[in-house]
Protein backbone atom coordinates (compact mmCIF):
# COMPACT_ATOMS: atom_id res chain seq x y z
CA UNK A 1 0.00 0.00 0.00
CA UNK A 2 1.66 3.18 -1.07
CA UNK A 3 1.11 6.03 0.94
CA UNK A 4 -0.21 9.71 -0.51
CA UNK A 5 0.66 11.79 -1.48
CA UNK A 6 3.77 10.81 -3.05
CA UNK A 7 6.67 13.13 -2.99
CA UNK A 8 8.36 13.42 -6.71
CA UNK A 9 9.63 16.96 -6.63
CA UNK A 10 13.16 16.50 -5.12
CA UNK A 11 14.67 18.80 -7.38
CA UNK A 12 12.73 21.31 -5.21
CA UNK A 13 13.62 20.44 -2.15
CA UNK A 14 14.52 17.50 -0.21
CA UNK A 15 13.42 16.48 3.41
CA UNK A 16 15.92 16.23 6.00
CA UNK A 17 17.43 12.90 6.61
CA UNK A 18 17.32 11.92 10.31
CA UNK A 19 20.13 11.45 10.46
CA UNK A 20 21.29 15.09 9.89
CA UNK A 21 18.42 16.07 12.22
CA UNK A 22 20.07 14.02 14.84
CA UNK A 23 23.41 16.18 14.34
CA UNK A 24 22.32 19.26 14.44
CA UNK A 25 20.07 18.89 17.29
CA UNK A 26 22.31 19.60 20.00
CA UNK A 27 23.85 23.17 18.05
CA UNK A 28 19.74 24.49 18.77
CA UNK A 29 20.06 24.01 22.83
CA UNK A 30 23.27 22.30 24.69
CA UNK A 31 25.79 23.94 21.74
CA UNK A 32 24.24 26.71 20.98
CA UNK A 33 27.09 29.41 20.78
CA UNK A 34 28.09 31.95 18.93
CA UNK A 35 31.34 30.42 15.71
CA UNK A 36 32.56 33.84 16.47
CA UNK A 37 32.85 34.48 20.06
CA UNK A 38 36.42 32.75 20.74
CA UNK A 39 36.94 33.84 24.61
CA UNK A 40 34.82 30.55 26.23
CA UNK A 41 33.72 27.57 25.36
CA UNK A 42 30.59 28.07 24.48
CA UNK A 43 32.05 29.84 21.23
CA UNK A 44 35.15 27.32 20.81
CA UNK A 45 32.51 24.03 20.69
CA UNK A 46 30.34 26.32 17.82
CA UNK A 47 33.97 26.81 16.00
CA UNK A 48 34.84 23.60 16.06
CA UNK A 49 31.57 22.05 14.81
CA UNK A 50 31.89 24.36 12.14
CA UNK A 51 34.91 23.75 10.94
CA UNK A 52 34.24 20.17 11.45
CA UNK A 53 31.49 20.90 8.07
CA UNK A 54 33.86 22.86 6.52
CA UNK A 55 36.05 20.38 6.09
CA UNK A 56 33.15 17.40 5.22
CA UNK A 57 32.21 19.62 2.60
CA UNK A 58 35.63 20.66 0.82
CA UNK A 59 36.51 16.96 0.91
CA UNK A 60 33.17 15.88 -1.12
CA UNK A 61 34.58 18.60 -4.24
CA UNK A 62 38.41 17.86 -3.66
CA UNK A 63 39.02 20.83 -2.31
CA UNK A 64 41.09 22.51 0.80
CA UNK A 65 38.69 23.42 4.05
CA UNK A 66 40.10 27.60 3.61
CA UNK A 67 38.35 27.54 0.38
CA UNK A 68 34.55 26.85 1.05
CA UNK A 69 32.88 30.06 2.29
CA UNK A 70 29.33 29.70 4.20
CA UNK A 71 26.50 31.48 2.65
CA UNK A 72 22.46 31.26 3.27
CA UNK A 73 22.10 28.86 0.50
CA UNK A 74 22.41 28.52 -3.97
CA UNK A 75 21.18 32.24 -4.29
CA UNK A 76 23.31 33.83 -2.85
CA UNK A 77 26.81 31.47 -3.72
CA UNK A 78 25.63 32.38 -6.72
CA UNK A 79 25.09 35.71 -6.70
CA UNK A 80 28.35 36.14 -4.87
CA UNK A 81 30.37 34.67 -7.14
CA UNK A 82 29.13 36.67 -10.24
CA UNK A 83 28.98 39.90 -8.84
CA UNK A 84 31.70 39.57 -6.51
CA UNK A 85 34.26 38.67 -9.40
CA UNK A 86 32.73 40.93 -11.60
CA UNK A 87 33.36 43.64 -9.32
CA UNK A 88 37.15 42.33 -8.76
CA UNK A 89 38.03 41.91 -12.40
CA UNK A 90 36.39 45.00 -13.58
CA UNK A 91 39.59 46.84 -14.75
CA UNK A 92 40.78 43.59 -16.29
CA UNK A 93 37.48 43.70 -18.49
CA UNK A 94 34.18 43.34 -18.46
CA UNK A 95 32.29 40.45 -20.77
CA UNK A 96 30.78 37.50 -18.83
CA UNK A 97 29.79 34.04 -20.71
CA UNK A 98 26.91 31.99 -19.48
CA UNK A 99 23.84 29.91 -21.04
CA UNK A 100 20.79 30.72 -21.82
CA UNK A 101 19.42 27.78 -19.51
CA UNK A 102 20.81 29.05 -16.18
CA UNK A 103 19.43 29.56 -12.66
CA UNK A 104 17.30 32.07 -12.78
CA UNK A 105 19.63 33.88 -9.82
CA UNK A 106 22.12 33.27 -12.21
CA UNK A 107 20.85 34.73 -14.78
CA UNK A 108 19.26 37.69 -13.06
CA UNK A 109 22.83 38.65 -11.57
CA UNK A 110 23.72 38.72 -15.06
CA UNK A 111 21.37 41.32 -16.60
CA UNK A 112 21.95 43.01 -12.85
CA UNK A 113 25.38 43.53 -14.03
CA UNK A 114 24.48 44.45 -17.44
CA UNK A 115 22.67 47.32 -16.04
CA UNK A 116 25.97 48.36 -14.41
CA UNK A 117 27.63 48.70 -18.03
CA UNK A 118 28.99 44.62 -17.82
CA UNK A 119 28.54 42.74 -21.24
CA UNK A 120 27.27 39.37 -20.92
CA UNK A 121 27.01 36.70 -23.89
CA UNK A 122 24.18 34.07 -23.23
CA UNK A 123 25.16 31.17 -25.29
CA UNK A 124 22.22 28.63 -26.86
CA UNK A 125 21.97 24.75 -26.24
CA UNK A 126 21.67 22.02 -27.65
CA UNK A 127 18.11 20.46 -28.34
CA UNK A 128 19.06 18.28 -25.60
CA UNK A 129 20.13 20.97 -23.12
CA UNK A 130 24.10 21.01 -23.82
CA UNK A 131 26.43 23.89 -24.29
CA UNK A 132 28.72 23.76 -27.21
CA UNK A 133 32.47 23.69 -25.84
CA UNK A 134 32.90 25.39 -28.88
CA UNK A 135 30.38 28.02 -28.57
CA UNK A 136 32.22 28.93 -25.25
CA UNK A 137 35.44 29.41 -27.07
CA UNK A 138 34.16 31.47 -30.00
CA UNK A 139 32.09 33.66 -27.49
CA UNK A 140 35.43 34.69 -25.42
CA UNK A 141 37.08 38.28 -26.16
CA UNK A 142 39.81 39.94 -24.98
CA UNK A 143 37.29 41.54 -22.25
CA UNK A 144 36.14 37.95 -20.99
CA UNK A 145 37.05 37.80 -17.21
CA UNK A 146 34.00 35.04 -16.23
CA UNK A 147 32.02 32.02 -17.47
CA UNK A 148 29.95 30.54 -15.47
CA UNK A 149 27.97 26.96 -16.60
CA UNK A 150 26.35 24.89 -14.69
CA UNK A 151 27.11 21.63 -13.70
CA UNK A 152 23.64 20.11 -14.33
CA UNK A 153 20.16 21.33 -15.51
CA UNK A 154 17.74 22.08 -12.67
CA UNK A 155 14.51 21.21 -14.83
CA UNK A 156 16.27 18.85 -17.34
CA UNK A 157 18.58 17.50 -15.67
CA UNK A 158 21.50 17.60 -18.53
CA UNK A 159 25.03 17.27 -17.15
CA UNK A 160 27.14 19.78 -18.86
CA UNK A 161 30.95 19.54 -20.36
CA UNK A 162 32.36 20.87 -16.98
CA UNK A 163 35.37 19.48 -16.90
CA UNK A 164 36.47 20.19 -20.75
CA UNK A 165 34.54 24.35 -20.48
CA UNK A 166 37.00 24.29 -17.21
CA UNK A 167 40.09 23.66 -19.27
CA UNK A 168 39.28 26.00 -21.58
CA UNK A 169 38.48 28.90 -19.55
CA UNK A 170 41.98 27.89 -17.48
CA UNK A 171 44.14 28.11 -20.62
CA UNK A 172 42.65 30.88 -21.72
CA UNK A 173 43.34 32.93 -18.14
CA UNK A 174 39.63 33.15 -17.49
CA UNK A 175 37.12 32.32 -13.92
CA UNK A 176 35.48 29.55 -14.40
CA UNK A 177 32.33 29.67 -11.76
CA UNK A 178 29.75 26.78 -11.86
CA UNK A 179 26.23 26.36 -10.31
CA UNK A 180 26.31 22.61 -9.07
CA UNK A 181 23.60 22.84 -6.81
CA UNK A 182 21.78 19.69 -8.23
CA UNK A 183 24.72 18.04 -9.04
CA UNK A 184 26.25 17.47 -5.21
CA UNK A 185 25.39 14.11 -4.12
CA UNK A 186 24.55 12.63 -7.59
CA UNK A 187 27.43 12.89 -9.54
CA UNK A 188 31.54 12.90 -8.58
CA UNK A 189 32.55 16.58 -8.25
CA UNK A 190 36.55 17.37 -7.82
CA UNK A 191 37.52 21.01 -8.80
CA UNK A 192 40.51 20.34 -9.12
CA UNK A 193 40.10 17.85 -12.51
CA UNK A 194 37.37 19.52 -13.75
CA UNK A 195 39.35 22.86 -13.83
CA UNK A 196 36.66 24.85 -11.31
CA UNK A 197 37.57 28.28 -9.52
CA UNK A 198 34.06 29.15 -8.28
CA UNK A 199 31.88 27.02 -7.47
CA UNK A 200 27.79 26.95 -5.67
CA UNK A 201 26.23 24.80 -2.98
CA UNK A 202 23.33 24.21 -1.19
CA UNK A 203 22.12 22.25 1.64
CA UNK A 204 18.73 21.41 1.19
CA UNK A 205 19.44 19.56 -2.17
CA UNK A 206 21.16 16.88 -0.33
CA UNK A 207 19.04 16.55 2.78
CA UNK A 208 20.40 19.09 5.07
CA UNK A 209 18.12 22.19 6.58
CA UNK A 210 16.98 24.74 4.18
CA UNK A 211 18.69 28.30 4.38
CA UNK A 212 22.59 27.46 4.15
CA UNK A 213 24.71 27.07 1.48
CA UNK A 214 28.47 27.11 0.52
CA UNK A 215 30.46 29.01 -1.96
CA UNK A 216 33.85 27.17 -3.30
CA UNK A 217 36.60 30.01 -3.72
CA UNK A 218 39.80 28.77 -5.40
CA UNK A 219 42.48 30.14 -3.49
CA UNK A 220 45.42 28.74 -5.62
CA UNK A 221 46.57 28.39 -9.36
CA UNK A 222 44.83 30.47 -9.65
CA UNK A 223 43.82 32.73 -6.50
CA UNK A 224 40.81 33.94 -7.59
CA UNK A 225 39.09 37.13 -5.30
CA UNK A 226 35.68 37.96 -4.90
CA UNK A 227 34.30 41.64 -4.04
CA UNK A 228 32.29 40.74 -0.70
CA UNK A 229 28.69 42.05 -1.35
CA UNK A 230 27.75 42.36 2.35
CA UNK A 231 29.49 44.62 4.79
CA UNK A 232 29.87 43.83 8.05
CA UNK A 233 32.19 42.42 10.87
CA UNK A 234 34.18 39.99 8.34
CA UNK A 235 33.23 36.75 9.27
CA UNK A 236 34.07 34.07 6.36
CA UNK A 237 37.94 35.02 5.73
CA UNK A 238 36.25 38.70 5.20
CA UNK A 239 34.26 37.71 2.21
CA UNK A 240 30.40 36.52 3.86
CA UNK A 241 29.92 38.34 7.07
CA UNK A 242 27.50 37.60 9.34
CA UNK A 243 26.65 35.02 12.24
CA UNK A 244 27.04 31.84 11.23
CA UNK A 245 24.13 29.05 10.93
CA UNK A 246 25.94 27.02 13.05
CA UNK A 247 23.19 24.45 13.36
CA UNK A 248 22.53 24.47 9.61
CA UNK A 249 26.10 24.22 9.13
CA UNK A 250 26.26 21.37 10.92
CA UNK A 251 23.43 19.58 9.34
CA UNK A 252 25.24 20.62 6.30
CA UNK A 253 27.98 18.52 6.61
CA UNK A 254 26.65 16.05 7.98
CA UNK A 255 23.96 16.29 4.56
CA UNK A 256 27.08 16.00 2.73
CA UNK A 257 29.07 13.12 4.01
CA UNK A 258 26.06 10.60 3.82
CA UNK A 259 25.60 11.73 0.22
CA UNK A 260 29.36 11.49 -0.99
CA UNK A 261 29.31 8.29 1.22
CA UNK A 262 26.44 6.51 -0.34
CA UNK A 263 26.37 8.27 -3.88
CA UNK A 264 27.19 5.14 -5.78
CA UNK A 265 24.62 2.92 -4.60
CA UNK A 266 22.06 5.93 -4.38
CA UNK A 267 22.74 6.87 -7.94
CA UNK A 268 22.40 3.35 -9.00
CA UNK A 269 19.09 2.82 -7.45
CA UNK A 270 17.59 6.68 -8.56
CA UNK A 271 18.59 5.74 -12.31
CA UNK A 272 16.98 2.14 -12.12
CA UNK A 273 14.10 3.77 -10.68
CA UNK A 274 13.94 6.37 -12.95
CA UNK A 275 14.77 4.62 -15.95
CA UNK A 276 11.74 2.46 -14.62
CA UNK A 277 8.97 5.56 -14.35
CA UNK A 278 9.96 6.76 -18.02
CA UNK A 279 9.70 3.41 -19.39
CA UNK A 280 6.20 3.06 -18.13
CA UNK A 281 5.58 7.18 -19.01
CA UNK A 282 6.84 6.70 -22.56
CA UNK A 283 4.45 4.22 -23.11
CA UNK A 284 1.32 6.62 -23.26
CA UNK A 285 0.91 8.11 -26.53
CA UNK A 286 2.00 11.46 -27.25
CA UNK A 287 4.75 11.49 -24.52
CA UNK A 288 8.19 12.79 -25.10
CA UNK A 289 11.61 13.42 -23.33
CA UNK A 290 13.15 15.77 -22.66
CA UNK A 291 17.06 16.40 -21.77
CA UNK A 292 19.90 14.32 -22.89
CA UNK A 293 18.96 10.31 -22.64
CA UNK A 294 22.31 9.43 -20.83
CA UNK A 295 23.89 12.38 -19.76
CA UNK A 296 21.32 13.25 -16.70
CA UNK A 297 21.35 12.76 -13.44
CA UNK A 298 19.81 9.89 -12.23
CA UNK A 299 16.84 11.57 -10.32
CA UNK A 300 15.77 13.35 -13.06
CA UNK A 301 12.58 12.31 -15.80
CA UNK A 302 11.25 15.47 -17.93
CA UNK A 303 8.38 14.44 -19.88
CA UNK A 304 5.84 16.17 -22.12
CA UNK A 305 2.21 15.03 -22.38
CA UNK A 306 1.31 16.57 -25.91
CA UNK A 307 -2.03 18.10 -25.36
CA UNK A 308 -2.56 18.53 -22.27
CA UNK A 309 -2.07 21.51 -20.11
CA UNK A 310 0.74 20.64 -17.32
CA UNK A 311 -1.31 22.10 -14.61
CA UNK A 312 -4.87 20.77 -15.45
CA UNK A 313 -2.39 17.47 -14.73
CA UNK A 314 -1.01 18.41 -11.18
CA UNK A 315 -4.12 19.19 -10.21
CA UNK A 316 -6.04 16.00 -11.42
CA UNK A 317 -3.39 14.36 -9.35
CA UNK A 318 -3.87 15.64 -6.16
CA UNK A 319 -2.05 12.50 -4.75
CA UNK A 320 1.33 13.37 -6.23
CA UNK A 321 3.33 16.41 -5.15
CA UNK A 322 4.87 16.76 -8.75
CA UNK A 323 6.79 20.12 -10.45
CA UNK A 324 5.46 21.81 -13.77
CA UNK A 325 8.96 21.65 -16.46
CA UNK A 326 7.30 25.22 -17.03
CA UNK A 327 6.77 28.56 -15.47
CA UNK A 328 2.71 28.55 -16.16
CA UNK A 329 1.07 31.52 -15.45
CA UNK A 330 -2.00 33.42 -17.44
CA UNK A 331 -2.49 32.77 -21.08
CA UNK A 332 -3.28 36.87 -21.38
CA UNK A 333 0.89 37.15 -20.82
CA UNK A 334 1.67 35.75 -23.86
CA UNK A 335 2.46 32.38 -25.82
CA UNK A 336 6.20 33.33 -25.12
CA UNK A 337 5.68 32.59 -21.22
CA UNK A 338 6.74 29.53 -20.25
CA UNK A 339 10.16 27.69 -19.03
CA UNK A 340 13.59 29.81 -20.55
CA UNK A 341 14.97 25.97 -20.62
CA UNK A 342 12.46 24.49 -22.31
CA UNK A 343 12.66 27.54 -24.72
CA UNK A 344 16.11 27.28 -25.14
CA UNK A 345 16.00 23.70 -26.29
CA UNK A 346 13.74 24.61 -28.64
CA UNK A 347 9.95 23.42 -27.39
CA UNK A 348 6.82 25.09 -28.64
CA UNK A 349 4.86 27.07 -25.77
CA UNK A 350 1.82 24.48 -26.29
CA UNK A 351 4.65 21.73 -25.78
CA UNK A 352 6.59 23.72 -22.74
CA UNK A 353 3.26 24.34 -21.12
CA UNK A 354 2.61 20.35 -21.14
CA UNK A 355 5.53 19.09 -19.77
CA UNK A 356 6.13 18.08 -16.04
CA UNK A 357 9.21 17.26 -13.93
CA UNK A 358 9.40 14.01 -12.09
CA UNK A 359 12.35 14.29 -9.04
CA UNK A 360 13.36 11.30 -7.69
CA UNK A 361 14.94 10.62 -4.06
CA UNK A 362 15.85 9.14 -1.60
CA UNK A 363 13.10 8.00 0.05
CA UNK A 364 11.45 7.04 -3.49
CA UNK A 365 10.24 3.37 -3.45
CA UNK A 366 9.44 1.10 -6.37
CA UNK A 367 6.01 0.82 -5.10
CA UNK A 368 5.21 4.75 -5.61
CA UNK A 369 7.26 4.90 -8.98
CA UNK A 370 4.41 2.05 -10.09
CA UNK A 371 2.01 4.55 -8.27
CA UNK A 372 2.62 7.52 -10.44
CA UNK A 373 3.21 6.11 -13.52
CA UNK A 374 -0.39 4.19 -13.05
CA UNK A 375 -1.86 7.44 -11.87
CA UNK A 376 -0.46 9.71 -14.49
CA UNK A 377 -1.57 7.23 -17.28
CA UNK A 378 -5.03 7.46 -15.66
CA UNK A 379 -5.34 11.08 -16.17
CA UNK A 380 -3.79 11.69 -18.89
CA UNK A 381 -6.34 8.84 -20.60
CA UNK A 382 -8.91 10.59 -18.91
CA UNK A 383 -7.94 14.25 -20.12
CA UNK A 384 -7.48 13.51 -23.96
CA UNK A 385 -10.79 11.72 -23.42
CA UNK A 386 -12.67 14.78 -22.18
CA UNK A 387 -10.59 16.44 -25.44
CA UNK A 388 -12.45 14.34 -27.63
CA UNK A 389 -15.41 14.94 -26.27
CA UNK A 390 -15.19 18.99 -26.75
CA UNK A 391 -13.71 19.73 -23.42
CA UNK A 392 -10.40 21.86 -24.13
CA UNK A 393 -7.31 21.18 -22.44
CA UNK A 394 -4.86 23.56 -23.88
Amino acid sequence: MVKVPVYMDYHATTPVDKRVLEAMMPFFTEHFGNAASLQHRFGWIAKEAVEQARKKIADAIGASPREVIFTSGATESNNLAIKGVAESLKRKGNHIVTTQIEHKCVLESCKRLEERGFSVTYLPVDSYGKVSVDDVKNAITPQTILVSVMTANNEIGTIQPIEDVGLLCKQLGIVFHTDAVQALGKIPIDVNRMNIDLLSLASHKVYGPKGVGALYIRSQHPRVVVQPQMDGAGHEHGIRSGTLNVPGIVGFGKAVQIAVEEMSEESVRLAHLRDRLQEKLLTIDQTSLNGHPTDRLPNNLNITFHGIRADQLMTEAKEIALSAGSACVSEEIGESDYSHVLQAIGLTPEAGRSTIRFGLGRFTTEDEVDFVAERISQIVHSLRTLALEGVQTL
